[in-house]
């Protein structure tokens, strides 16, 4: 069983939750959110922001807070091997309320059916919140360019 290593993102200005499934081997070891090189998520939200892509956990941080953005992941713990998606079991979802009661959350992005299948599992039952699944910015989900995901991601600069 692994632990979820990655305290949320957010503040009382955040009003966009994006939820992710688990961090990603890379993201464990960055101490960050989507730390993999090859995943899109920054260049994606740079781009809808119209803003340089942050480099540092810092600069990250700094990013989604300036934007109104909160970045959490549906899972608390959960055997994963590796950073597959699909082999994820024995979940323990994570508690949105530490957000959803620090901030005026307007809207919730899922990244991913992944991250969909187990929000609509786990949280919606929880907080009785509906969630718009985003296509994934991983770098598994290749059949979607970085202009398409730039494209169907502006949906969030337009609800912050």
């Amino acid at each position: 069983m692994i632990q979820h290593p990655i305290r949320p993102v957010y503040d009382t200005g955040s009003e966009i939750l994006i939820l992710g499934s688990f961090p990603s081997v890379k993201s464990r070891e960055a101490g960050f959110f989507y730390g993999h090189p090859q995943n899109r998520y920054w260049k994606v939200l740079a781009a809808i922001f119209d803003e340089k892509v942050p480099q540092s956990v810092q600069e990250k941080r700094e990013f989604l807070l300036r934007n109104h953005v909160a970045v959490w992941d549906v899972i608390q713990s959960c055997d994963i091997v590796g950073s597959s998606d699909s082999s994820i079991k024995n979940v323990v979802a994570n508690n949105l309320s530490e957000i959803l009661e620090a901030a005026p959350i307007r809207q919730i992005y899922v990244n991913g059916r992944k991250a969909e299948q187990l929000y609509h599992k786990y949280i919606q039952p929880q907080i009785g919140r509906e969630a718009v699944c985003l296509p994934s910015t991983s770098p598994a989900n290749a059949a979607w360019s970085l202009e398409r995901l730039v494209e169907a991601w502006r949906v969030v600069r337009d609800s912050a």
